[in-house]
């Protein structure tokens, strides 16, 4: 499925041209021509990105974009002919992700709207996955065949240095670097009070991920 784009830009001639590139690029592209109807299509469509004129009739840009941030993450790059530093300041204050000044390349536009999605989807999209169990680093939240599990801020952070190191021993005291970066204030032997907690709270169909390595440490199993 392609990306929606909405472009907020009374200029009818550069909003059409910039919706063209974008097609091209494999965008779905939607125009809005000024701030109310703007504000309208975004929460009616929720794109992936955002093209925002800052000067427009009915609201502007700098009021759209302080609405939309108080309601969406969604990416915004700004559009305007003025070019002073004050304003880009602002814009950016506002909580644009980008700015672009008038005139401009459209293929520029569309670069510089890949590469915000890209910084955007890595920053939101830190999720990893080990057999059945699916683990989002940003919302903290931890699911096993799609269904959620409560753990503490001990065993998220144990669950994670886990998954990021699959199939291989892991100690101890790697463990605690790993997972807590030494700053642990518990006894080592503590550890293996939360893992047997965890392990209890991963358990599925019988299927146990974490093994014991008796004398040697832990390891988080991942079948092919």
């Amino acid at each position: 499925m392609s990306q929606t784009v909405l472009i907020i830009e009374d200029d009818r001639r550069i909003a059409n041209w910039i919706k063209v590139y974008f097609e091209r690029a494999g965008f779905s592209a939607e125009i809005a021509y000024d701030g109310e109807a703007g504000l309208s299509a975004a929460r009616r469509l929720s794109p992936e990105l955002i093209l925002l004129d800052l000067m427009l009739p009915r609201r502007d840009g700098i009021e759209v974009c302080n609405i939309l941030r108080r309601e969406s993450d969604v990416p915004i790059i700004m559009l305007t002919a003025k070019e002073t530093h004050t304003d880009r300041i602002k814009g950016l204050d506002t909580g644009a992700d980008d700015y672009i000044v008038k005139p401009f390349n459209p293929d520029e536009v569309v670069a510089r709207a890949k590469a915000v999605l890209r910084r955007v989807h890595s920053e939101v999209q830190q999720v990893l996955t080990g057999g059945k169990i699916s683990l989002n680093l940003t919302t903290q939240s931890v699911t096993i065949d799609e269904r959620p599990i409560a753990l503490s801020q001990t065993q998220f952070a144990l669950l994670a240095a886990f998954m990021r190191h699959p199939n291989q021993l892991l100690t101890r005291d790697q463990l605690i670097t790993l997972a807590f970066d030494n700053d642990y204030d518990g006894f080592d032997r503590a550890v293996d009070n939360h893992i047997l907690r965890l392990r209890k709270q991963l358990a599925s169909g019988g299927h146990q991920p974490i093994q014991t390595v008796y004398g040697a440490g832990y390891r988080f199993i991942v079948e092919d």
